[in-house]
This record gives structure tokens, sequence and C-alpha cells, in this order.
């Protein structure tokens, strides 16, 4: 009798067709697409110079970043190169550049300039340098001033060079990120002078998702870091206060859960008045407690003629007499920090770095004397 074998079916995995150049709705992956549907992309030819954009949890500074003359501040959640992702995503949508899909050769290879539209700090190069390589890393940049460095309005500080496809692409985003930098730091530059020899600080009210580039951009204009967020300093203020009864309640419970929690961080108290500060001084002489600095809030009182009147804040850093940091907030403005600066206040903080920054004038040009031209006309170079 004949034995015969029987052949295992072995079943092998469907083949997807993927369209780098489409995303699906929430922009994670490149759409697999039915045979079917293959024949109406054909305007997606040049797909492979389309940047892949799918957001992603994995950090990977690359080479720009551990170059970077100024290091971002850290966060134990933020991912930079997913707030990259994201930019570029939302620029993208779910076709890609179809302007440059239209006009530009794919092999075409432009260098472009970075030209200065006033004078400033410039910030935002590591940044720039991370875009590009997420974009295209065969694309190279080179600049001739570094983070921090002073620009005057008509100045090429740097170029970038390769395929001009991936350059417009990046542009937008590259100086949408750069201009907000070099804003912040020009600012922050003006008011940390200003401020000496108090140091200067911005707040939490940064944009919504750029809170580590905001204040990365601090740092780059000379400024020191306030807490990152909710999570790395304890800082008791006003509500806080009135939820507790009062000052001396919510330093009792911030001492409390420290030591429960075994944690050991910065802790601040916000101060309006006289009788505060003196419940904070009272309450640390009789308790041991993690309190390192006071806040006082709108101690610095403006006046009709635009000018400010702080002899409230120098007595109340006098009363405090060195005692714990102290630190100034309210009315803060680059006209007013000098006066605020001389009171012997430890530091200064200013929302106003990052909520009402005015962006520093930059473009990204392959044509730069017809740029130059142009800005000329318009005051802009």
């Amino acid at each position: 009798m004949t034995k015969y074998r029987t052949r295992k079916r072995i079943r092998r995995p469907i083949k997807q067709w993927r369209c780098s150049n489409c995303y699906d709705s929430r922009g994670s992956s490149p759409s697999i697409l039915s045979r079917k549907s293959r024949r109406y992309h054909k305007f997606c030819s040049r797909s492979r110079l389309v940047v892949k954009m799918a957001a992603t949890t994995t950090l990977n500074h690359g080479k720009s970043f551990e170059s970077a003359i100024v290091k971002p501040p850290v966060h134990p959640t933020y991912d930079l190169k997913a707030v990259i992702k994201l930019a570029l995503s939302e620029d993208a949508g779910d076709k890609g550049d179809v302007t440059c899909l239209a006009t530009i050769p794919t092999e075409m290879e432009v260098e472009a300039y970075f030209l200065a539209k006033d004078d400033g700090i410039i910030a935002g190069i590591s940044l720039a340098e991370m875009i590009f390589n997420e974009v295209d890393p065969t694309l190279k940049v080179e600049w001739y001033k570094k983070d921090g460095d002073s620009v005057t309005k008509g100045l090429k500080f740097g170029k970038v060079h390769g395929k001009a496809y991936s350059i417009v692409i990046a542009e937008r985003v590259v100086l949408n990120f750069m201009q907000r930098m070099s804003g912040i730091a020009t600012l922050t530059k003006a008011m940390a002078e200003a401020a000496y020899p108090a140091c200067i600080l911005e707040t939490r009210k940064t944009a919504p998702a750029l809170r580590l580039v905001d204040k990365w951009a601090v740092l780059i204009g000379g400024g020191k870091n306030h807490r990152m967020g909710l999570f790395d300093m304890v800082m008791i203020k006003d509500n806080h206060i009135s939820i507790s009864g009062s000052v001396s309640n919510a330093l009792k419970s911030v001492d409390l859960y420290l030591n429960q929690n075994n944690l050991e961080m910065g802790v601040e108290v916000e101060t309006r008045t006289f009788e505060e500060i003196h419940e904070v001084l009272g309450y640390a002489s009789e308790n041991k407690t993690c309190l390192s600095r006071i806040m006082l809030d709108n101690m610095v009182v403006p006046q009709g003629d635009g000018d400010v009147d702080v002899s409230m804040l120098e007595e109340a850093v006098g009363i405090i007499n060195g005692k714990f940091e102290t630190e100034a907030s309210g009315n803060v403005t680059l006209e007013t920090v000098h006066k605020i600066g001389q009171t012997g206040v430890t530091y200064i903080s200013s929302g106003a770095l990052t909520h009402s920054v005015k962006a520093l004038d930059i473009s990204l040009k392959i044509d730069t004397e017809l740029a130059l031209r142009v800005g000329r006309r318009t005051n802009r170079a």
C-alpha cells in the first residue's frame, strides 16, 4: 500500500502595499491601500521623498542635541522628537506637500541661506538641526552663529544644502520654532542684563506642548528656569492658601507630605502682605521646614507716570533679611525690571518672557539677493 505524505499548508502573510505619502486619520501610520486603490496614487510617485511623520514616544535627539551649546532643560516625560514629528505632520496632512510634489524635481539640490530680518539673539539652531535631520538625514547644515549669539538685520547666519524638496518641506517648521525661540531669547537677554544682580526667571505661562522649547529659549537668552511643571517644585499660591485656611496651615501640610513621601525638592510660598511674610517667618522659626523661597507678589506698585514704586518690595526683602531666597512677581516689564533688581531680591519672574513673545523675523531663502532687495524695500533687511 502506497503511503502519501500529507503536505502541511503554510499560511503566508498577505503582502500589504503602503503609500508613504498618505496617512490615516490619526496620522500614525502610512495608509494600507487595496489593489484597486493603487491606481489613484500615481501622483504619489515621489513618495520616497515625503517625510514619514508618525509620532512615537522614543526620544532620540541625535548629534545636534549632543553638541548643543545650551542643552534643553530636563523633563521626565517630555518627548521633543515627538513634538517635532507632530509639527511636521500637521503641516503635511494626509497628502504631503502638494506644491513641492508638483513643482520641484525630486533629485534637484540647492543651497538655502538663513537671513535675519531684525536685530536680536538667535536661538533654536540645535532644534533646527534636529528638524532637518528628521526630514532628510542627507541635508547638510552649516552655521556662522551659535545659539545665544547676536544677529543683525540682513545678516546671513547659516545655510542648508541638499535636496530642494526636503529643504522646502522643513522650512516653515524650522522657522516657526526658531523665530519663537529667538524672540524669547532676545527679550530674556535684555531683561537679564537689566535685572542684574537679580536673576530673571520665566513662569509656566508657556505655549501648550512647547513648555520645554520655551524654557530652553530662556536659558539660551541668559535667564534661569523656574519650575518645569507641577511635579518638580512645591509652589504654594493664593488658592492653596485660601483652601488651607492660612499660610502656616499650607506650609505645615507641605512639610508633612514631603516627609511622609520621602521627597526632597524646593518649596516656595507666595505672600501678598507684610502680615503673611511675618506668618511665614514665624512658622519657620518654630518648625523644621522645607521652605526655600518666598515669593513677594504684586509688591511693585505702578505709578501714573509709568514708573513703579518698589518701596514695599524693598521693605519686604529687608524683613526676610536673607533667611530665604526671595522672588519678585507682578508688574515686571523691560522698563521696570532694572529698578526691581536693585531692591536686593534674589529672583524676578516674568510671564511676559513666554506668553507675550514677539517673534524674531527670520527667513530661509534660496535666492538671497532678491530676498535682500525685497527686504530693503520693506525695511526688513
